[in-house]
């Protein structure tokens, strides 16, 4: 199965009436820092969209800032499953279920629609974000309160302490 390209980001981007535009870069913005590098922005602006497998059967999307980490045991108590349960998933199954391949998942535009989306609460530091794209040196600007909005995701405290 291919992956989803940044054009079908920004397809998506285009249906929330935003008027956000997928930026691309020459160098990787495929992590965190090289994300920050290349904006020139707080490595917490950028969100890492991290995909889970819960109890081997939900998938779920986990939205979080660039310079936090997400803990699984707080996934596993949220869903109500023994940590070792929560797994990341492999690249496969990004590219199979979410359409895209680690390190340029998006928020939005996934493959399959109705996935679960959590945004961390570490977000709220920064008014704008910047999002993966569909690549490895895309990504695209979004308010934190409009990523809520279109992503419909649920925000909660997922980070470690």
């Amino acid at each position: 199965m291919q992956p989803l390209t940044p054009k079908h980001v920004q397809s998506a981007l285009d249906a929330t009436g935003l008027g956000i535009q997928v930026m691309t870069f020459e160098q990787s913005t495929s992590t965190s820092q090289e994300a920050a590098d290349a904006i020139g922005t707080a490595l917490g602006s950028i969100v890492k969209s991290i995909v889970f497998v819960v109890d081997e059967v939900q998938t779920v999307v986990v939205l979080t800032a660039g310079d936090q980490r997400v803990d699984d045991r707080k996934l596993a108590e949220h869903f109500g499953v023994a940590r070792k349960k929560v797994k990341i998933a492999s690249p496969e199954h990004c590219i199979r279920v979410v359409g895209y391949a680690p390190g340029g998942v998006p928020p939005l535009g996934h493959r399959t629609s109705g996935l679960v989306i959590m945004v961390d609460r570490s977000l709220s530091r920064f008014e704008t974000l910047y999002g993966a794209a569909g690549s490895a040196n895309t990504i695209f600007p979004i308010r934190y309160t409009a990523l809520i909005q279109v992503t419909g995701g649920q925000v909660l405290d997922v980070i470690k302490d």
